[in-house]
């Protein structure tokens, strides 16, 4: 028995070594005084009060340690806190889903939506977010005098979210974002690798998040920092180059290929290129198509950029892959964020999603540059959070 243990031991210590020469640190997961005085700031700008009830929406997968953080920083702000914890559903989907922010935990279970209804604030650790679930639009209209507010805590390591607790000077820099977008009719997107993409805004819905919400009815997430538009049917032409370094979030993988992607009507027709990277998002699609018998997981989501100086492109290097989301590398400054799948503004659901995020483009909008290769122009979107 000393015999195993010992051998047991020994190759704990080598596996050890191994992760840290790779530049691997095994992260550990506990209540952390830091980590707790970053989410006590973090609520206190979502205008926690004492006697606030405030529901914690949560799943069998969710990352325990933000929940338990979650539930101590409320209860040392006075609020009143009950956790509503869901079985993580069984997959039904023809491959791993990740990053849709359209969590599939509720089911339509009536008592779980009305309770959550007359919360104050929801905080929301499910693995996913309820960002795009179904649910959402009904738990947000109410009950009974309450209109609750939805906070998600995206499903990040706490050292990830203590990096990145929420500026408040974001806020307008989003707003700026924001209106510019609403008032835009026409965006150009391109690159020196040869980017080259028309987008209609004309009819698109625009959002923006800055990772708090402080009134009722809203909706937000942390981490934060982005401005996007849903664009509606047939709004989007053109081509999409993605060059190493560039990220497909969905995988938590930088790229090492180059891959070409023309866009027609929306939908991605030809994906070009040889590699590795050009062959699994080939692949991550046609399961997709195979199962849902159509494009929509081809098509566009939502196009934006990335406003928070605090946000890191390099970050995912730093963590291992179950320790990320990869949510920070959808707000760092100056990216453009392009992502395909469910487009409720054009009529597409799909369970199939990728969030793209790009370096060293340039975005016009009715050609006034707001991104110029990959850097915020200065004076657009003016704040004292840059």
């Amino acid at each position: 028995m000393k015999f195993h243990i010992n051998l047991l031991e020994e190759f704990g210590a080598h596996l050890l070594t191994g992760l840290v020469s790779q530049g691997i640190e095994m992260l550990i997961e506990q209540i952390e005084h830091r980590w707790l005085a970053a989410f006590e700031r973090t609520f206190a700008l979502c205008k926690v009060q004492p006697n606030e009830v405030v529901a914690l929406l949560t799943e069998s997968q969710s990352r325990r340690v933000n929940v338990d953080l979650a539930r101590l920083a409320l209860q040392q702000m006075g609020a009143k806190v009950f956790e509503v914890c869901l079985p993580t559903p069984a997959l039904n989907a023809p491959a791993p889903i990740r990053s849709t922010g359209a969590t599939d935990v509720i089911q339509n279970l009536a008592p779980v939506v009305a309770a959550l209804q007359r919360a104050h604030l929801i905080i929301d650790c499910t693995v996913e977010g309820m960002l795009h679930a179904p649910e959402l639009p009904t738990i947000l209209k109410g009950a009974d005098g309450v209109v609750p507010r939805l906070f998600m805590i995206s499903n990040e390591h706490p050292e990830i979210l203590e990096r990145t607790v929420p500026n408040p000077a974001l806020e307008a820099v989003v707003r700026n974002a924001m209106k510019k977008l609403r008032g835009t009719q026409h965006m150009h997107v391109t690159s020196k690798v040869g980017t080259d993409l028309n987008i209609q805004l004309k009819s698109a819905v625009v959002g923006g998040v800055w990772g708090f919400c402080a009134k009722p009815g809203m909706v937000s997430h942390w981490p934060g920092g982005l401005a996007l538009a849903f664009p509606a049917a047939g709004s989007v032409n053109g081509i999409l180059v993605m060059a190493p370094g560039d990220v497909n979030l969905t995988f938590k993988r930088y790229l090492r290929d180059t891959i070409h992607l023309t866009i027609e009507n929306d939908t991605i027709v030809r994906i070009e290129g040889q590699g590795v990277d050009v062959d699994m998002m080939r692949s991550y699609y046609q399961a997709w198509i195979d199962k849902e018998g159509h494009r929509d997981a081809c098509a566009v989501s939502h196009v934006g950029f990335g406003l928070n100086p605090a946000a890191r492109w390099d970050a995912m290097t730093f963590y291992d892959k179950r320790d990320c989301n990869g949510t920070e590398l959808r707000a760092f400054a100056g990216n453009f964020l392009y992502s395909t799948g469910a487009n409720e503004v054009a009529g597409r659901h799909t369970l199939g999603h990728f969030d793209l995020p790009m370096r060293h483009c340039s975005i016009a909008l009715d050609d006034q540059f707001v991104v110029q290769e990959g850097e915020l122009v200065k004076g657009v979107f003016e704040s004292a959070a840059s």
